[in-house]
């Protein structure tokens, strides 16, 4: 049987996109490892995900010292194919690819204008960083096997390096989300990264004008972010429930009438595909999101919620109110959500394509 091994340096071992999806699918079919920095070792949906202990005190002694020993690690593996998802490791596909391997990249996201964001990279020093990665980025990918991107866009930077790149989209496993009967009009919800570039300040204000309740759940990035936060008048109107399980994020959506995804304007969101707004839909909640137009052709052609100026409060608090004083409109728009994530925007659909990247390495 065909063995393939994931790596990641980054992320944790109940990885959405890595594990739930991309690893749990291909376990269908290939015997599948997944290699994961200080995790635990396990089995899961045929998975066999095995822990790389790595011991580091700072960002950059993790970049290093984690990617030199899940390198060793994915060697002693010797798997037919490797697939990568953290852009640290990639002078180590490069290696794995010198080698004879078959060496995937999943890009997630797109670096280079995600450095521009950083706030721990001292703002003087982004454009460099960002222009210099790119640079090497591509240089390396344009050696690899195939590129799989977490969206449309991503792709289409990476296809003209790289022939053989597809995307692989974030969208949601329908099984794993339940789709709210009947809307619960006493509050909005939030779920994902807590961060200011995310809306939430805005959120939190246009929620308290509306005298109803944001349930709100993730971790804060930064973690001092959740102070001034709280400094806020309009925090009382909080419902705060920390990171949360598959299970307890139904439950939030079951306790609210309507997603809210309105990331601001940074180069690296405008053209996203973020999960929470798909998962909004399968749970048949309408979408209150960014008016970015790359968006609004999913959200407001369909008819599925409503787009805002992400830094207006007020837009954000008129959309609510229209919902609110809506309610028949609110449920249909939840319906339709929940009908266009069935036909279109879900997994299984991206499943397939994951399987053509790899039967066409193996050339089958």
């Amino acid at each position: 049987m065909l063995k393939i091994c994931h790596i990641t340096t980054v992320h944790n071992q109940n990885d959405v996109r890595i594990f739930q999806k991309e690893c749990s699918s291909l376990a269908k079919k290939f015997e599948t490892v997944f290699l994961v920095v200080n995790g635990e070792n396990d089995q899961k949906n045929n998975v066999l995900i095995k822990k790389v202990t790595v011991i580091y005190k700072s960002r950059i002694t993790r970049f290093i010292k984690a990617s030199i020993a899940v390198y060793k690690a994915a060697l002693k593996e010797k798997a037919t194919i490797y697939h990568f998802h953290d852009p640290e490791f990639l002078p180590f596909a490069l290696k794995l690819k010198r080698k004879g391997f078959k060496v995937i990249y999943d890009v997630h996201e797109d670096v280079p204008r995600q450095i521009l964001s950083k706030y721990w990279i001292p703002k003087l020093l982004r454009s460099i960083v960002s222009i210099l990665f790119e640079k090497y980025e591509n240089r390396v990918a344009e050696k690899l096997d195939y590129i799989c991107t977490a969206t449309p866009f991503i792709r289409e930077r990476f296809i003209k390096i790289n022939p053989k790149t597809i995307d692989i989209n974030n969208f949601p496993i329908l099984d794993n989300i339940n789709h709210v009967n009947h809307l619960n009009f006493d509050a909005v919800c939030y779920v994902g990264s807590i961060s200011s570039v995310r809306g939430i300040k805005e959120n939190i204000i246009a929620t308290e004008k509306c005298g109803i309740r944001i349930n709100l759940a993730g971790s804060y990035s930064p973690s001092h972010f959740k102070d001034e936060l709280q400094k806020l008048q309009s925090w009382n109107s909080v419902n705060e429930y920390g990171h949360v399980s598959l299970s307890e994020i139904n439950k939030i959506f079951n306790n609210s009438f309507a997603g809210l995804v309105t990331l601001q304007p940074i180069i690296n969101y405008v053209d996203s595909l973020p999960i929470k707004m798909f998962e909004y839909m399968a749970a048949q909640l309408p979408v209150i999101a960014s008016n970015f137009p790359f968006w609004k052709n999913i959200i407001e052609e369909n008819n599925v919620g409503i787009c805002v100026d992400p830094n207006s409060t007020k837009e954000i608090e008129d959309a609510i109110m229209i919902l609110l004083n809506n309610k028949k409109l609110a449920k249909e728009m939840g319906e339709r959500g929940r009908k266009l994530v069935e036909e279109k925007y879900n997994w299984y659909n991206e499943e397939l394509k994951l399987y053509k990247v790899y039967n066409n390495l193996m050339g089958t």
